[in-house]
């Protein structure tokens, strides 16, 4: 998979430079080495493994999404002896762009994160097919050989989340604070979380929230604002779920009265425990996508040349109780620990879909 450098490769590099201190591609980069991976500045040469990730809008270090993918392709560096470098994208606008300097750079792994960047993605990967890419989050339709989505099957770990609140609830009112239903995944959260609410309660009421499309993941602002709206309607439980969006409604939950003990808070696709700190008093749990394994796993089998065409399926599940151990009563975790169990085994559906 080594490339030959040449005149594209050095622009690649002055390129790069030029977006770490805000200029071309709408974004900012950054490097990091691993085990003969080369020092500063863009991938090191022929025989180096180079490793590109371009987020989504949003900072690499988000607490959520796009740092675990990051992580991820940081481990798979350190493991592979490999390096890797990010884009972070400021605008939409600028996916092709930001893809197009590492394709220039002659990388040979590209991971892009977020639904949002999946048409980019597929017109990369069909355009330069020498080059291994990998989408987070981005489910394919189409089967492209040097193109891997990873996906996740968000409704069974929202259904669990769902199910744990369900049975923790003492007001029967259980709320969402969600970034935009048009991404696929956060609407998988979202209703998986309703239906597993539901099957373990069915008198509970269930307010599931949605950001509008815009700026979607970066508004802890609104999050917090509707966290505290449904507090105020004594919903009990609440899922924090979009990115930084979401993380404003945890930290405003840790903030209520009650909170860790009659109030409680649900993380995503990471355990926030470790990455929102300020809202591990109410934490009970989170419903988490292995972002971070499922991103190396694919990085090192690209590595080998064995990464597949089509859709990878990560695994979920939900994070420990940490600091909440002691609230959640030794009945709730054996349930909720059973239908974990049903839905990997496929005993439990959560019937939910997109249509």
């Amino acid at each position: 998979m080594h490339r030959k450098w040449g005149l594209a490769a050095a622009a690649a590099a002055a390129a790069l430079v030029l977006a770490a201190c805000g200029g071309s591609g709408g974004g900012s980069a950054s490097s990091s080495s691993a085990g003969g991976g080369g020092g500063e500045g863009d991938c090191p040469g022929a025989d180096a493994f180079c490793i590109g990730l371009v987020t989504d809008t949003g900072k690499v270090d988000d607490k959520s999404f796009n740092q675990s993918a990051w992580e991820g392709a940081l481990e798979a560096a350190q493991a592979s002896g490999g390096y890797a470098k990010y884009i972070e994208t400021v605008d939409p606008k600028d996916y092709a762009t930001n893809i197009g300097q590492f394709v220039s750079g002659g990388y040979d792994v590209i991971v892009t994160v977020g639904f949002l960047m999946g048409e980019a993605t597929v017109a990369a990967a069909k355009e330069n097919t020498g080059i291994q890419f990998i989408g987070v989050d981005q489910f394919q339709a189409e089967e492209i050989p040097n193109l891997t989505g990873l996906v996740f099957p968000e409704d069974k770990a929202g259904y669990a989340a769902g199910y744990l609140a369900g049975l923790m609830t003492k007001t029967n009112k259980i709320g969402a604070v969600l970034g935009t239903d048009t991404v696929p995944p956060v609407k998988l959260f979202g209703e998986g979380y309703k239906a597993g609410a539901l099957a373990a309660n069915p008198s509970a009421s269930v307010t599931l929230v949605y950001h509008e499309p815009n700026n979607a993941f970066t508004d802890p602002e609104w999050g917090a604002a509707e966290a505290k709206k449904q507090l105020e309607q004594d919903h009990d439980i609440i899922f924090g779920a979009g990115g930084l969006t979401g993380n404003g409604a945890l930290i405003e939950i840790a903030k209520a009265p009650g909170a860790g003990e009659t109030i409680f808070c649900i993380g995503v696709d990471t355990d926030q425990f470790f990455t929102v700190p300020e809202a591990a008093k109410c934490l009970l749990t989170s419903a988490e996508k292995k972002l971070t394994l499922g991103t190396k796993d694919l990085v090192l089998m690209a590595k080998d040349g064995k990464a597949p065409g089509g859709n990878y399926f990560g695994l979920t599940g939900l994070a420990p109780y940490h600091d909440t151990e002691a609230a959640v009563p030794e009945d709730v975790k054996a349930k909720v620990a059973e239908v974990i169990a049903g839905l990997d085994a496929g005993t439990i559906a959560t019937n939910v879909t997109l249509g």
